[in-house]
């Protein structure tokens, strides 16, 4: 990264608060009844997308948007490859706990094996969660690593306390990953192939052609060991794959040598679109698929966000507004959890939300007024200095 460059992009920020603000919306809007079928998830068979369906690539991309920046700055602070890639790993093994442990309160378990209700459950793991990755501000070292070890030990207890299935003879397990484990493997995936470019454009974009490769291999090629072990990661490859145009985005616009970063970003985006239009007819567009032609577009999309967004805020500098959403940009893992902990807590209460709310304007005006409700929150807990960090 050009060392010219500020250190810190207010257009990351915007882009990233502005996803979780989006986020918790259309999360909160898909329990109200009557709403345009655009505002929420296309069917799997579809061959579709809708608006709701580009908030989890919008995650991903600023993912990868981050990389180059947070591998500088470790870089910089003296850190070793060794280092760097215990955090890493660290981090990576952090989302995934927490999605596995998100997936399986969701659905297939049972209550009456666990000896406890499910929405407890919940809540004791969020709150062991938040013993484990709250950012301390004891000067005693000691105390901060009790409550970590605290927490940690909750999460053993509590993963050893789950039961699913009928008969509850079901352990926790990944279901499937949740959304927080497919960021882990796509952060994953793209820390490693950040090592492997050196903040090289070319080689970043032949590995999200290589991602896109490895997805097509695994569904149209005959069976196989080796395909049934490629297709057990293809859908992560392509998660990884609008990662890694996040990285190629911050390369085309805060690399050094980079003259028409613009016109650059308006090349990716055509050509990503490209790809996505010649793979559509045997990749149809799919979120719940996670089909190549679906994460293509919706990089090539947020491709072209980006790039508004960084010449509004940071060369126009009309940027003001960038503060209502900065404290979720800050704080992005707990303003994610938050809502889930308000679901349990109501639930384990007995509390329901109005029926007014749940159909037609009431509910699209409540599901606005609640994502700026949680940002709200986040903004205070800002200022306590209580923050959340793998």
């Amino acid at each position: 990264m050009a060392n010219s460059r500020p250190a810190r992009i207010l257009a990351i920020d915007a882009f990233r608060g502005v996803t979780i603000l989006v986020m918790i919306f259309v999360n909160t809007l898909a329990g109200v009844r009557g709403m345009p079928a655009w505002m929420d998830h296309a069917p799997a068979d579809a061959d579709a997308m809708t608006f709701p369906d580009v908030v989890f690539p919008a995650f991903l991309f600023i993912v990868g948007m981050s990389i180059p920046f947070a591998m500088a700055q470790r870089q910089a602070a003296g850190d070793t490859a060794a280092q760097r890639w215990r955090h890493v790993l660290t981090r990576a093994a952090g989302l995934l706990v927490l999605g596995v442990f998100m997936v399986n309160a969701e659905d297939g378990y049972n209550e009456a094996a666990m000896g406890m209700s499910i929405h407890l459950w919940s809540l004791l793991f969020y709150g062991c969660a938040m013993l484990v990755w709250t950012v301390h501000r004891f000067a005693n070292r000691t105390l901060s690593l009790a409550l970590r070890a605290a927490g940690l030990c909750g999460l053993v207890a509590l993963a050893l306390a789950f039961r699913g299935g009928a008969d509850g003879s079901l352990r926790l397990a990944p279901q499937w990953w949740g959304i927080l484990g497919l960021i882990g493997w796509a952060y994953l995936y793209s820390a490693l192939a950040w090592e492997l470019a050196r903040a090289r454009i070319l080689p970043l974009v032949a590995l999200v052609l290589a991602c896109t490769g490895l997805y097509a291999a695994a569904h149209a090629a005959p069976s196989s060991a080796l395909v049934q072990l490629l297709g057990a990661q293809a859908e992560n490859a392509v998660h990884t794959s609008i990662a890694l145009c996040g990285m190629v985005t911050s390369l085309i616009f805060f690399g050094q040598g980079r003259a028409k970063p613009f016109r650059d970003a308006l090349l990716l985006a055509l050509a990503l679109t490209a790809i996505a239009f010649v793979l559509r007819p045997w990749f149809k567009i799919s979120k719940i698929y996670a089909t190549p032609s679906w994460a293509l577009y919706s990089s090539a999309i947020c491709v072209l966000l980006f790039a508004a967004l960084y010449w509004v805020v940071d060369l126009r500098r009309i940027n003001g507004w960038v503060a209502l959403v900065r404290p979720a940009a800050a704080n992005p893992l707990l303003v994610y959890i938050i809502p889930y902990i308000v679901y349990a807590m109501m639930q384990l209460l007995h509390l329901a939300r109005p029926d007014v709310l749940g159909s037609g304007w009431p509910g699209f005006l409540w599901a606005l007024a609640y994502a700026i409700i949680v940002m709200a929150l986040a903004a205070g807990l800002n200022r306590l200095h209580f923050k959340l960090q793998l």
